[in-house]
């Protein structure tokens, strides 16, 4: 089932004397987590962000309210989430939260090949990280190797390259 929050950074820090956070980023880019109005912290209080940047590999935010060092310093360590009805993610991609515990099956006899654990960013493509008894599968993220995504379904089905379950040489 897809959450309506999805966890997005972690405050762990914060910058200057004004209020400002620094948010190690959790999706895709500091640029991206800088793109919204409103974030949420676990607690279901709504944080509305009056400002963003981004430096280097991590996002700056003041939110409403918080106008000094110390507010800012006691937000230190929450993580914050946004709203899924706040995204519009382009056609074929997904959260990764999404895609976690989905099965993995073959595409052409329905074998069971285990449970997406983790997903890789590796640059080129993603790769899937494929759990079954306690082994780990790599699964790169690619047209002929990924068939299927049905989130809603529950199920990833793939034509697996020769060695990924097996022990050949």
């Amino acid at each position: 089932m897809k959450k309506q929050y999805i966890e997005a950074g972690k405050i762990v820090g914060t910058h200057g004397l004004r209020g400002e956070v620094r948010i190690d980023p959790w999706c895709d880019s500091a640029g991206f987590l800088c793109r919204f109005r409103r974030l949420y912290l676990a607690d279901g209080s709504e944080k509305r962000v009056v400002s963003a940047k981004v430096h280097k590999n991590i996002s700056i935010l003041r939110f409403d309210g918080v106008t000094t060092v110390e507010q800012a310093d006691a937000l230190r360590g929450k993580i914050v989430y946004i709203n899924r009805e706040d995204v519009r993610l382009p056609k074929g991609t997904h959260f990764i939260q999404d895609l976690l515990s989905l099965r993995v099956e073959d595409a052409d006899d329905g074998t069971f090949y285990g449970e997406i654990t983790d997903v890789l960013k590796t640059g080129a493509n993603d790769v899937y990280q494929v759990s079954r008894e306690g082994k780990d599968y790599l699964i790169p993220v690619i047209p002929d190797v990924v068939i299927e995504k049905d989130i809603d379904g529950g199920v990833v089905r793939i034509r697996p390259m020769k060695g990924i379950f097996d022990d050949e040489d």
